[in-house]
């Protein structure tokens, strides 16, 4: 049987190769700490949990609307207007079988064959894949030497087949939090391009991990920088409950055309395979709008990393949000380095899985005790080539 193509190019998700190896290695009777999948490791909060059981009890397990209940669309729109400083109409939420159909609904809607995506890197593993569904181009750009946004880059890359700059902040993998001032800019800059080349270039934000920052940092609105601008989101980290696959895209008031926008993404949640979000979560998360799991707790095993790895002598930028951290590997191989570390029973998943080579990404939301039980393979490995 001959297949479509497109699979012909497919590669395995380097954080599911390095999940199932985990998997793999346990069920061999292997002890490994595995810092692989960005899992949270809570559990899922107990009057979570209770207002679930509520749900179920009261029926709530019939079809929703296909945008999304009627309850949380105006749920999310309050909150999401009082974090972004502006009224969002109900109906410019959809509700999304989490963040990923979010992403892929929006690429649905605008791309068109050739369209390019500017995305900047290191980058979500999957993004590509997403792009290339709907026959648009990936155009990579760097960051800087802090994993911030690289503006010259970002223009440098602006072309009469620009269609969508996709961003991810808290990022996956560096943590990093893109600020404000970057923000406002690139958003001038994609005023000043769309002018130029007569046509809408969007401006996406992939922000699961925005209640999960430190240190007082903030998320800034890309909706106060840029009016043809989406976010999309998802419950799953903030709330501990990532198996729901339950999430929404908010669409900015100003964009345009925005009714077409819309009833496109509508249309997508009908015709995709989707149709409707849990029904069940639905019900349950349009009472949780603003809340998080405790991020001190994030922010502790952040600390604990941090300092057992500044100690040993690897190089990082230490992140402001989400629960990822990103090192330099010592050697310029980071695919070799990350088996040196497996031969320590330590997981870890190589930068260039993420289109950033020579770094690693450390997974930090586990227990406390997986932590400090690598430290002393993580030293055995940096001995080796930091001096």
């Amino acid at each position: 049987m001959r297949l479509a193509k497109r699979l012909s190019v497919i590669e395995p998700s380097m954080t599911l190769k390095v999940t199932a190896k985990a998997a793999e290695l346990r069920a061999a009777g292997v002890d490994v700490v595995s810092f692989g999948a960005g899992e949270p490791d809570f559990d899922t909060p107990a009057h979570i949990k209770e207002a679930a059981k509520k749900a179920l009890d009261a029926g709530a397990t019939k079809y929703t609307a296909v945008e999304g209940t009627p309850q949380l669309r105006k749920a999310a729109a309050i909150w999401m207007g009082k974090a972004h400083g502006f009224e969002i109409s109900p109906k410019e939420v959809i509700v999304t079988a989490g963040a990923k159909q979010a992403i892929f609904n929006a690429f649905h809607v605008v791309l068109e064959e050739g369209d390019e995506v500017i995305i900047p890197k290191p980058y979500f593993v999957e993004y590509h894949f997403y792009v290339d569904n709907f026959g648009g181009v990936c155009k990579l750009v760097p960051t800087t030497s802090d994993f911030n946004l690289d503006l010259a880059a970002i223009e440098a890359a602006l072309s009469e087949r620009s269609k969508v700059i996709l961003i991810n902040s808290p990022n996956n993998p560096t943590g990093r939090v893109y600020d404000r001032s970057r923000i406002q800019a690139l958003g001038s800059l994609l005023e000043k391009k769309s002018r130029e080349l007569g046509r809408e270039i969007y401006l996406v934000s992939d922000e699961p991990y925005a209640k999960i920052v430190y240190d007082g940092v903030t998320v800034p609105s890309i909706f106060q920088a840029y009016a043809n601008s989406i976010i999309v989101t998802s419950y799953s980290k903030d709330l501990s409950i990532p198996g729901e696959r339950l999430g929404f895209i908010a669409v900015h008031p100003r964009l345009t055309p925005l009714q077409d926008v819309l009833g496109g993404l509508v249309f997508c949640n009908r015709t995709l395979g989707f149709v409707n979000a849990p029904a069940t979560m639905q019900r349950v998360v349009q009472r949780l709008q603003g809340f998080a799991v405790d991020v001190s707790q994030y922010r502790r095993k952040r600390d604990l990393l941090c300092d057992i790895l500044e100690s040993i002598g690897y190089q990082f930028v230490k992140p402001q949000g989400a629960f990822y951290l990103f090192p330099r590997t010592p050697l310029e191989d980071d695919v070799a380095f990350v088996q040196e570390l497996l031969a320590e029973r330590i997981l870890c998943v190589p930068g260039s899985g993420f289109g950033c080579p020579g770094h690693f990404r450390i997974a930090y939301c586990v227990d406390d005790s997986v932590i400090q039980g690598a430290a002393a393979g993580f030293a055995k490995v940096g001995r080796k080539y930091l001096s």
